[in-house]
């Protein structure tokens, strides 16, 4: 009679002492770097500002449960476990956010995004209501597209002040002497970003102004007149240089 031996199989190609310590690891890693966004102050070019706090205690928590996790693979089986293929994921993602800085979406991305379709703009910004600032000069870049889908008639506001603050954009669609001042309008995370902005008329385009550039524009409103079509635009009188804001999207 022939003996069989039946052979088990070797854990050592699905296990590792290390692999205990994966899934720990990387909700530590996860908690680090929604802690290292806030502490740069970085936060609010991915999410809305109502969001920060959330995500705050949602980072010490998954530092709480990281650092259990890892005491619990020590304790109870000293670090040996079976490879995650979703924690690996997580814990690379991690790493490689850690390595990048964020920045605020720029021209490019307007552009993509419509920002030339002043109808589409329209349509995206008419609140059921609101309350634009008393003065026209104290209307940021979103109450006058806001007011204008509204009231969409440009010469209604022919004469009224404005200083407003945003970034360059070109337009091909535009004169070579109109540029878009442009924001972005987040409602929760920048994969819901949508672009809002308003033509400016310049007189003699400065040799200096470059998409991305970010500007205070001052001036006054008028009906300006493109491709058989009206808008409200600004003529500009004064245009002043500005840092990108810590938060560049639009309120």
């Amino acid at each position: 009679m022939t003996k069989t031996t039946v052979r088990q199989p070797s854990s050592r190609s699905t296990t590792a002492p290390w692999l205990g310590y994966l899934d720990g690891t990387a909700l530590l890693a996860w908690g680090i770097l929604l802690l290292k966004l806030w502490w740069m102050e970085q936060l609010p070019i991915l999410i809305h500002p109502n969001y920060v706090p959330l995500v705050i205690g949602s980072a010490f928590l998954l530092l709480i449960i990281g650092g259990l996790a890892l005491a619990r693979s020590y304790y109870t089986s000293k670090g040996r476990g079976a490879w995650h293929w979703g924690s690996a994921i997580l814990l690379c993602t991690a790493l490689i956010s850690l390595a990048v800085n964020p920045r605020a979406f720029a021209s490019d991305k307007a552009i993509h995004r419509g920002v030339d379709d002043m109808s589409a703009i329209s349509a995206r910004t008419a609140p059921a209501s609101f309350r634009a600032s008393n003065r026209p000069e104290q209307r940021t870049l979103l109450e006058w597209v806001r007011t204008i889908a509204a009231y969409p008639e440009p010469d209604a506001y022919t004469g009224q002040r404005a200083k407003v603050t945003g970034f360059v954009v070109r337009s091909p669609d535009l004169p070579s002497h109109v540029f878009l001042l442009t924001r972005f309008v987040i409602t929760c995370c920048g994969a819901d970003v949508y672009p809002v902005s308003l033509p400016v008329r310049v007189q003699t385009m400065p040799d200096n102004l470059r998409p991305d550039q970010w500007l205070e524009v001052e001036g006054v409103m008028f009906t300006l007149e493109n491709k058989n079509q009206r808008q409200l635009a600004i003529d500009a009188q004064k245009l002043t240089p500005i840092p990108e804001p810590q938060n560049p999207y639009a309120s």
